[in-house]
C-alpha cells in the first residue's frame, strides 16, 4: 500500500550541501516506488534546497530535481577568482572572531559586500527556482512545500507556503542577522529562519487526511550530541549554535510524538489523524561554525557525497525492515 511521505530540511548554511546529497537521492528512489511525496519543508539552505529540488521536480521528474540541485550547488560554489577570496576572507574572519582575536564587529548593513552577496544570491535563486512553477503546488495532487523565517517586528514564526513561496522568502528564510540585511515581505522585515521552525513540520500535517504524511523524514544538519565537554572558546560557540539549531527541530518534533500517542490512546479521531513516523538522516558529524560559510568547491563536494552516502544507507536500512534505523539517529526519545 503506498506510503505518504514528507520531507524536512533543516538549515546550516553550506552544511546544508549535505542536503543536496539526500534529496538528489531519495526523490528519484520515492520517484520509482509506490510510495507518495506529499510535502518538503525547509529553512535557510535548506528551504533553498527543497525549493529548487521541488522546482525541477515539477518541471522535469526525479531528473529535473536532482539535475536542478546540481546546478544550483554548482552556483553556490565559490570557483571565481574574487568569488574564492571573499570566502577565505569570511571564513577565517569569522574563525578569528571566535577564537576572540581583536576582529571588528560590523554590521551587515555598513558593509558594501554585503550587496553583493544579497545580489548573487537573489541571481542564483532566480536562475534555479522557478516560482510561476511553484504556483501549481496550490493543486491537491503535488506536493507542499513550505519556508520558515522569523518575522523581526512582530516577534513570530512566518511560514510562506505553496505558491505563496517567492525568492523574497527564500532571502528572508537564508537572510542569517550578522551576514545579510533583513528582508521585507508584506511592510514586515524578516530574518534566518533558524530562529524559528527549524525545519517547519507542523504545517506538513495540516493538511487533510490523505495527504498527511505517514513518514516524516528528518534531515538534520546539527548533531544531536557531542562527546565530551567543549572548553576552547571555538568548541563552545560551535556547540551552542548546534544546540540552538536543534531546539526547534526537537520541539517540532516532539509535537508529532505527543499527536502520535494522543491518537493511539484514542484520544483522537482516527478519520482526522493519522500516525507519522519519524526518521532522521543525520549529518552528524562535528564541523565548525564558520564552515557554515565555507562556499569553497571541495567542501561543498564532500558534503554532497556525504549526504548521497547517508540517503543510500538510509534506503538500504529501510529495506531491511528498519532493523538498524537507530544508527541513523531515529529515536523516540530524543
Amino acid at each position: 500500500m503506498p506510503t505518504n511521505v514528507a520531507i524536512a530540511c533543516q538549515g546550516g548554511g553550506s552544511h546544508t550541501a549535505f542536503t543536496a546529497g539526500v534529496l538528489r537521492t531519495l526523490l528519484p528512489e520515492l520517484a520509482d516506488s509506490d510510495d507518495r511525496l506529499v510535502g518538503l519543508s525547509g529553512t535557510s539552505g535548506g528551504a533553498i534546497s527543497a525549493a529548487a529540488a521541488l522546482s525541477g521536480y515539477l518541471d522535469d521528474g526525479a531528473e529535473g530535481a536532482v539535475d536542478t540541485l546540481d546546478a544550483l550547488w554548482g552556483d553556490i560554489a565559490a570557483d571565481e577568482a574574487f568569488e574564492t577570496w571573499f570566502n577565505a576572507w569570511l571564513v577565517q574572519g569569522m574563525s578569528a572572531h571566535h577564537w576572540s582575536f581583536p576582529t571588528p564587529t560590523v554590521s551587515p548593513y555598513d558593509v558594501p559586500a554585503t550587496a553583493y552577496g544579497e545580489r548573487k544570491l537573489r541571481e542564483i535563486l532566480d536562475r534555479h527556482v522557478d516560482v510561476e512553477a511553484l504556483s501549481a503546488l496550490a493543486d491537491p495532487d503535488t506536493p507542499h512545500l513550505v519556508v520558515g523565517t522569523v518575522d523581526i517586528n512582530a516577534g513570530r514564526f512566518e511560514t510562506f507556503e505553496d505558491e505563496h513561496v517567492t525568492v523574497d522568502a527564500l532571502l528572508a528564510s537564508s537572510a542569517v542577522p550578522t551576514l545579510f540585511r533583513a528582508v521585507e515581505i508584506g511592510g514586515h522585515y524578516h530574518w534566518d529562519g533558524l530562529f524559528s521552525q527549524n525545519p517547519p513540520i507542523q504545517e506538513l500535517l495540516h493538511t487533510d487526511l490523505e495527504r498527511k504524511p505517514e513518514e516524516l523524514w528528518v534531515v538534520q544538519i546539527n548533531p544531536q550530541s557531542y562527546e565530551g565537554e567543549p572548553t576552547d572558546v571555538a568548541d563552545i560557540v560551535d556547540r551552542r549554535n548546534e544546540l540552538a539549531g536543534n531546539i526547534s527541530l526537537n520541539q517540532e518534533l516532539r509535537f508529532v510524538e505527543t499527536v502520535n500517542h494522543w491518537l493511539a490512546e484514542g484520544d483522537l479521531p482516527a478519520e482526522k489523524y493519522t500516525h507519522t513516523e519519524i526518521r532522521r538522516i543525520s549529518l552528524d558529524e562535528q564541523l565548525s561554525y564558520e564552515s557554515k560559510l565555507d562556499r569553497s568547491p571541495a567542501f561543498i563536494e564532500r558534503l554532497t557525497a556525504r549526504g548521497i552516502e547517508e540517503a543510500e544507507a538510509f534506503l538500504d536500512d529501510l529495506g531491511d525492515g528498519h532493523e538498524h534505523a537507530a544508527q541513523f539517529g531515529f529515536s523516540h526519545d530524543d
